[in-house]
């Protein structure tokens, strides 16, 4: 970049402490969290809006089902033949109790895997959809891989403890908040892990079972989603859930949630997080019109007349009506500002929709949105050829 295109940086803080932010109360924290890591994440755009040791990697159980489940419903049909192997009967406890030989529609199994965590489910469900655990798991941590998640690495489809030569089966809460912001995108998924009860029968209609939802958050509060729980001896308790707060979409995932006797502090952080996300965050307008300056232009031609220095271009924003009434997330300790970025020079000819510089948003020094400034003239270049044409109006007019 030479100096003609030296960009000049306009910072402009949008005060967000205005009357109409009154109407909530800021809390610092939820207060204290047994979770060894715990992650409270806004559903919509992604952002974690809370964490404690959100990137530490940890084992995670079977909130592992919730990538269990996705894969199947992306890669298979419910009405799939499960046939059940040697493998998947002699996974341990919870169990749903399968047989060597026997076969069942997948989206049966899945109503196993979900409500009811069961091991050999997930063991039958993976050798379905990848012709091995191994298989599956690699497609298991491709997908952690597209999803975004950072230091995640699936071993096993049920999240019993386990290691490969790729390490130890881990999560970080803010991946797997990251794994059910993207799970709960699928209506299927959203239609198991909200029912309460579900029946089935294996193929041969010999074999019927009957499996309740043990998500108890379901009774504790309105706007469930869906949520998984987990526990393994290196784990401990495990949640993670999505739930839905006055329009507001908030995931929380909690890894580490206490060991045996305690079992319901995990109950009690995700109460705490949901009420510290939904007293604290309300959705506003980002937009804020910005003042542009005219940017000088070199070489230029000023008018018909004549040429001169000070010949300007203005500056109009590029942005559609959607985008300026969209709405974020934010807090009343949130800071939102934007940077106008210009152009310090431009050299002629400049076309009128010719990209001049842009407007950058900001939520606590993240960038978040920007878009195009574009020049609002056409700006011809002054060449020999308009200097002769000027003097020869000159000499004769």
């Amino acid at each position: 970049m030479n100096s003609r295109q030296n960009i000049f940086i306009f910072s402009l803080i949008i005060i967000l402490l205005t009357p109409g932010w009154s109407v909530f109360a800021s809390e610092k924290s939820p207060g204290n969290l047994y979770a060894l890591s715990a992650v409270l994440m806004d559903g919509d755009s992604g952002r974690v809006l809370y964490q404690k040791s959100g990137n530490t990697p940890r084992p995670n159980a079977s909130t592992t089902k919730v990538m269990t489940c996705i894969l199947a419903l992306e890669n298979g049909k419910g009405d799939d033949y499960v046939k059940v192997s040697a493998n998947a009967v002699s996974q341990p406890e919870v169990r749903l109790g399968l047989s060597i030989g026997e076969q069942y529609y997948l989206e049966d199994l899945l109503y196993s895997l979900m409500l009811q965590s069961h091991n050999d489910s997930a063991v039958a469900i993976a050798e379905c959809i990848g012709g091995s655990v191994d298989n599956f798991s690699a497609m298991m941590n491709a997908k952690a891989k597209e999803i975004g998640c950072k230091n995640t690495h699936f071993v096993t489809p049920n999240g019993l403890d386990a290691e490969n030569s790729g390490g130890t089966h881990h999560t970080t809460a803010e991946d797997l908040a990251l794994i059910m912001r993207y799970a709960i995108h699928n209506d299927v998924f959203l239609k198991i892990t909200q029912t309460e009860e579900y029946s089935f029968s294996d193929l041969s209609k010999k074999r019927h079972f009957s499996v309740h939802n043990t998500n108890a958050l379901l009774h504790m509060t309105d706007g469930v989603l869906a949520g998984k729980t987990g526990y393994t001896g290196d784990a401990g308790y495990c949640y993670v859930c999505a739930c839905q707060k006055d329009n507001k979409t908030f995931i929380i995932a909690l890894l580490g949630a206490g060991w045996p006797d305690h079992k319901n502090y995990k109950w009690h952080d995700t109460l705490e997080l949901l009420n510290y996300g939904n007293s604290n965050y309300e959705y506003r307008s980002f937009w804020q019109e910005p003042e542009l300056s005219y940017v000088p232009v070199e070489n230029g031609i000023l008018n018909d007349f004549g040429t001169g220095s000070s010949v300007y271009t203005g500056g109009q924003i590029s942005v559609s009506d959607n985008e300026k009434n969209r709405q974020i997330l934010i807090s009343s300790d949130d800071r939102l500002q934007y940077q106008i970025r210009l152009k310090e020079h431009l050299s002629a000819p400049v076309r009128r929709g010719e990209q001049i510089g842009q407007i950058i948003y900001f939520l606590n020094d993240n960038k978040f949105f920007s878009c195009p400034i574009l020049a609002t003239e056409n700006i011809q270049k002054n060449t020999f050829t308009h200097c002769a044409e000027l003097v020869f109006k000159n000499f004769f007019h």
